[in-house]
């Protein structure tokens, strides 16, 4: 979903409705419901996904939400959003959160870290190393096809880009809790694809400079379709699901999202898993998402299921996303890119965290 690329390339609207309805976290193909196992039918994994990402010494439920932080006229290749509009975003979200997500390690990340410390808030990072497209993909639907120059570029950059997360743990070890290389690069229909045997070599050379756990994140089907040798690497596997944009109304939406994540489980017993996307538009103008499914009180109704199971199982979710990020996609505001945070471009709290925010109403 975090896809910058994406965002610009979503003014292709009706391609995008017809071929995959939008989402970079839905598969062009709708694989069969799997079987839904009971908690107690895998083996637990030994590895703990709360202590990895809250620290051994603290208890509290992890707690975890995506952030990015562009504000009103800001954007990738715009005005970047300054140290004090961080710090007041920081502010906000760690009276909830314990734990979130960024997707690259550029100076915005640079700036949160540097926040958090400063301001000794009670948040800890899973941080991103954004990877680019280094091969082209003939089945992405909206692009996707890329000159040999380009790619080349694209991987010295992304060997850039994982030095830095590299760097970037290092200076704020107690900080940086996991780095996720890459967001969405394996899934078939992805517009900035990287070869797994890539995605191995980035995660051995991370592995193999910093203790930090390390997963990959992307949507659900690739983890189905297997990945193993990439997965014995990883200390936890990040899956994307989003009922939404698979055409599932919120009466069933959560079910939905629980058969994703079991089916990955079963595939892969052993290995932790979290979902590091998930969430529930309050917007759309009928491309990809029928009007009738995005509003907020379906927004607070998932938000609420699926907070109440994360912690019944133990399963940490990252809600996508923090804040409405209006430079996403084309010019028509009602584009459902632009509205998947629960609180709104103006910061404030839409109606699945107004209890939580009643100041901010």
């Amino acid at each position: 979903m975090q896809n910058r690329l994406r965002g610009l390339l979503l003014c292709l609207g009706s391609l995008l409705a017809i071929s995959c309805t939008g989402s970079s976290s839905k598969s062009t193909t709708t694989p069969m419901d799997p079987p839904v196992a009971t908690p107690s039918s895998l083996p637990a994994p030994s590895f703990s996904l709360q202590k990895t990402l809250l620290g051994p010494s603290r208890f509290d439920p992890v707690r975890a939400i995506s952030y990015s932080g562009y504000r009103t006229g800001q954007g990738p290749g715009k005005a970047e959003p300054s140290a004090e509009q961080i710090r007041e975003d920081l502010a906000l979200l760690s009276r909830h959160w314990n734990v979130i997500r960024l997707y690259g390690s550029g100076p915005q990340s640079a700036t949160v870290l540097e926040v958090i410390a400063r301001e000794k808030l009670p948040l800890r990072v899973m941080l991103g190393a954004w990877l680019q497209a280094e091969v082209s993909n003939p089945g992405c639907p909206w692009g996707g096809i890329y000159p040999e120059a380009e790619l080349i570029k694209n991987r010295q950059e992304n060997s850039a880009e994982v030095d830095q997360a590299i760097q970037l743990t290092k200076t704020y070890p107690s900080l940086v809790s996991a780095i996720s290389v890459g967001n969405e690069i394996l899934v078939e229909w992805t517009d900035h694809l990287v070869p797994a045997a890539s995605v191995i070599a980035y995660v051995k050379r991370i592995k193999g400079s910093v203790t930090t756990a390390v997963t990959v994140a992307d949507n659900y089907v690739p983890w189905q379709n297997g990945h193993e040798e990439l997965v014995e690497l990883l200390d936890f596997i990040t899956i994307h699901t989003y009922p939404i944009w698979e055409n599932k109304g919120i009466d069933v939406a959560l079910s939905y999202a629980q058969q994703n994540y079991e089916s990955v489980r079963q595939r892969h017993p052993h290995k932790p898993i979290a979902i590091g996307e998930t969430g529930w538009t309050t917007g759309t103008n009928g491309v990809g998402i029928p009007v009738a499914f995005a509003n907020e009180i379906a927004q607070q109704q998932y938000f609420k299921e699926m907070s109440a199971w994360s912690q019944s199982q133990g399963v940490p979710v990252f809600f996508f996303e923090a804040f409405d990020e209006d430079w996403k996609g084309g010019p028509d505001p009602a584009e459902p890119e632009k509205h998947w945070g629960l609180f709104t471009k103006d910061r404030r709290p839409k109606i699945a965290v107004r209890e939580l925010f009643p100041d901010r109403v």
